[in-house]
């Protein structure tokens, strides 16, 4: 009876497989452009609450500067009221400027290489843009990008994936393309740069592969100013990651 049982469960998972929607990976088309820019678009703005509020718990640094900021108010005003407002003003203000920074991003991004996407990514050969399709629509979207004067590596960009359909190894499926690119292009290294606090986003690129090599503190955000309060109350973590490839297969910790 239990091996029946067995048996029963693991047809029931090669069905629940064989159900899954068939994820297509294929070259951008310039009929993609409206749907690769909202994804891009969307994704982006996913990212102010992500650093706005988890980012903070990350940076130490912006912590004890509230502190002192807090203490500094209590010493002249002498107000608890004031002290109990400083919270909500804080996260407040990371909200605004997170949100400003990175809309500046999106600007930046949609009138050069977002806003002509055949001219930087199609034409030339050591670049390419790739939609992942499923069930008929656009639903996810990554660049590579050739560095030849980085050693030979190509760099991963534009990931991002319809908040509707995670889960379903799109992420996956997209990061693998560029991987591919990258053994038939024979670069050396794959490496990506993300800004992101979400654990997600960190476990997509562990499990395709690539190690964290470094993280800049501080990183100045393309599109960011140089304003005092912007200083205060946006700050972000650059995250460095390289996959090694290798007589064309993928390494990573020494491992094929």
């Amino acid at each position: 009876m239990e091996e029946n049982a067995l048996k029963d469960v693991q047809k029931q998972g090669l069905k629940a497989q064989n159900e899954l929607p068939t994820i297509v990976v294929r070259e951008f088309e310039p009929a993609d452009k409206p749907e690769v820019q909202q994804i891009f678009y969307e994704g982006l703005i996913e990212m102010v609450p992500d650093t706005a509020f988890r980012g903070l718990r990350h940076h130490p640094e912006s912590l004890l500067l509230y502190t002192a900021m807090t203490v500094i108010c209590f010493v002249i005003t002498m107000c608890w009221w004031v002290i109990g407002l400083l919270p909500a003003i804080v996260l407040c203000g990371r909200y605004f400027y997170s949100r400003r920074v990175i809309h500046g991003y999106l600007e930046r991004a949609l009138s050069q290489d977002m806003g002509d996407i055949e001219g930087f990514y199609m034409k030339p050969s050591d670049s390419c843009l790739w939609v992942a399709v499923l069930e008929g629509k656009v639903v996810g979207v990554v660049a590579a990008v050739g560095q030849q004067k980085s050693g030979g590596a190509v760099e991963l960009k534009r990931m991002s994936v319809d908040r509707s359909r995670r889960r379903y190894g799109v992420g996956v499926a997209l990061g693998r393309k560029v991987l591919e690119f990258a053994v038939t292009h024979r670069y050396s290294f794959v490496v990506l740069g993300t800004t992101a606090y979400t654990h997600a986003a960190h476990k997509l690129y562990q499990r395709l592969g690539f190690r964290c090599v470094g993280v800049t503190n501080g990183y100045v955000t393309p599109g960011a100013t140089s304003s005092l309060l912007e200083g205060i109350f946006y700050r972000v973590r650059h995250h460095h990651y390289s996959l090694h490839v290798q007589n064309g297969k993928i390494t990573s910790n020494g491992q094929h």
